[in-house]
């Protein structure tokens, strides 16, 4: 075990760039349950179709958007584990690492990596279904309506989770950078 730790240790210090994978289980450590481990309770009797495609939103923007909001109340609550803290010290001392993941809580940031590509998308942030994106909660604050609208001068198109959806393909920028990492 002791020549692998050191065979590994000898690669990271030789690479000229670090990329880190990560996926759901990191965040699950965190508390956060997996997608389909998300849907237990209140949400087991509804289809993933139902909460996470374009044309569930279609169907009932509110039962999504509440699905969502459930979902971001969790991360809200999780804390990075020292895994997370692990990457980010990692990031920091190698030479231009980068984390690439699929999680969309934000805790690789959270727990002080700087530079993460996140593949599916970030819970914490919206768009409109006008294209209109970067939106946080407090853009939202102060509206009736489930799910709000665009605050966007002029807009007025429902607000969505700036997440990838199945069915959906992966933002081409993100995407195009993650392939040059």
């Amino acid at each position: 075990m002791e020549t692998l730790i050191r065979r590994a240790a000898s690669l990271l210090a030789s690479a000229h760039r670090l990329v880190i994978l990560t996926g759901a289980g990191m965040s699950k450590e965190s508390g956060i349950p997996t997608f389909r481990e998300a849907q237990d309770g209140l949400w087991a009797s509804y289809d993933p179709q139902q909460l996470a495609t374009p044309q569930g939103f279609r169907a009932n923007p509110k039962l999504v958007w509440e699905w969502y909001q459930y979902r971001l109340g969790l991360v809200e609550q999780a804390e990075p584990h020292a895994g997370h803290l692990a990457v980010a010290a990692l990031e920091e001392r190698a030479r231009g690492a980068v984390v690439i993941t699929q999680n969309v809580d934000g805790l690789h940031a959270r727990a002080g990596s700087r530079d993460v590509l996140e593949l599916h998308g970030s819970i914490r942030r919206f768009k409109c279904l006008r294209g209109h994106r970067g939106m946080s909660m407090d853009d939202l604050a102060g509206q009736e309506g489930t799910p709000p609208l665009c605050p966007r001068p002029g807009c007025g198109a429902l607000v969505r989770p700036d997440v990838v959806w199945f069915g959906e393909q992966l933002d081409h920028v993100v995407i195009q950078r993650a392939f040059v990492e």
